[in-house]
């Protein structure tokens, strides 16, 4: 009663407020996605997508990151990062192949679920490497897109390619939702990435010869 009840009463309001929102956010989405689908010919649109990326290293630290997202937007618990070794410095297509082997091999043993749609930050080069990983694990079927920008670097002129050469590079364009849900995550992938890599850079130069 009294003060208490107009506790309640907001604590309430401000939930279903929330809840609204959310919902808006997840039906907003959901049609990103369902045009996703429409544009790449996908059976249906994507309940679980994953993304990687590599940090751009200058040679040292390399860490590569794997964000994950569902039809209500990221899935932050299942974000990993990978502190890549044995490959050469700069080699970024041996430090994909070398997160993607990691990834795959625990979903080949059952501890995460397989994504419906799995979304390299690169081109032709970049996906030719992962088929080969992929294929090796034994998920030759996955499906598959890289996300590359053109030679000027236009934001909303990117292209999305496709495993094989079986279908030409697309260019969607700045209008659409496809592109808009595909940017997201790629973009979501070089944020955690990046964030990785400083943190793994700044710990090793705080850290004494003696340590």
């Amino acid at each position: 009663r009294g003060l208490a009840a107009r506790w309640v009463e907001m604590a309430a309001e401000n939930a279903a407020n929330a809840l609204r929102m959310r919902l808006a956010r997840r039906e907003g989405y959901e049609a990103l996605l369902g045009a996703l689908a429409e544009e790449l010919g996908l059976p249906k649109a994507p309940e679980r997508m994953e993304c990687f990326d590599i940090s751009p290293t200058q040679g040292e630290g390399t860490v590569a990151s794997c964000v994950v997202f569902s039809r209500e937007g990221p899935l932050k618990r299942d974000y990993r990062r990978f502190n890549i070794e044995g490959v050469t410095p700069g080699d970024d297509y041996g430090a994909l192949r070398v997160a993607i082997a990691r990834r795959y091999a625990r979903i080949a043993a059952g501890e995460i679920p397989r994504p419906d749609l799995l979304v390299i930050d690169g081109g032709p080069a970049q996906i030719a490497g992962v088929i080969e990983v992929l294929s090796a694990s034994g998920f030759g079927d996955q499906a598959l897109i890289g996300i590359s920008k053109v030679p000027d670097r236009k934001a909303g002129q990117e292209r999305i390619h496709f495993p094989g050469g079986a279908r030409p590079p697309l260019i969607p364009g700045p209008q659409s939702a496809a592109l808009k849900a595909i940017q997201r995550i790629r973009d979501e992938a070089h944020r955690f990435a990046i964030t990785g890599h400083r943190r793994r850079r700044a710990k090793r130069f705080n850290e004494s010869i003696l340590e």
